[in-house]
């Protein structure tokens, strides 16, 4: 089981925007009803929503990881870095780097920021990454344009 999400400089809120809310919180509604395996990840996503401020697409700053962003990060503990875009479940898919935002390192990336400390419980050890750069965001491009090439 693992521990709250948390960026390792400070606890200070996250960003997430609004559509991004609405269908987050969709999904956490959605998934405590119907998907019990995944109670522990809805919970620590529902966590990580309630601390949030929601900001609107046009206000949310291009470093910020939103739904569908694709970012650089960092294991601090063995100094390798790897691409991942942030999606919902349903378009998971690891051996494409895409990752869900129910899973652990996709709860901790939602709502932080370029250059931020991200650490997390899992078993055995706290993983520790390093959010290097927010590669392609989609309120940054101007829409989501850009999911089309993601989703191939």
């Amino acid at each position: 089981m693992r521990g709250d999400v948390k960026a390792m400089n400070t606890r200070r809120r996250i960003l997430i925007t609004e559509d991004d809310m609405a269908q987050l919180r969709e999904l956490v509604h959605r998934g405590m009803i119907a998907s019990p395996r995944d109670q522990v990840h809805l919970e620590e996503l529902d966590r990580e929503l309630a601390r949030a401020e929601v900001v609107t697409a046009d206000d949310v700053s291009p470093d910020i990881v939103t739904m569908h962003s694709t970012v650089r990060v960092r294991d601090l503990d063995d100094e390798r870095s790897e691409v991942y875009t942030l999606v919902f479940p349903e378009d998971a898919d690891i051996d494409r780097k895409r990752i869900s935002v129910l899973a652990p390192i996709g709860t901790a990336l939602i709502g932080y920021r370029a250059g931020d400390l991200i650490e997390w419980a899992t078993p055995g050890r706290t993983r520790r990454f390093q959010i290097d750069e927010v590669l392609f965001q989609p309120e940054a491009s101007g829409g989501r344009q850009h999911l089309a090439e993601v989703q191939r």
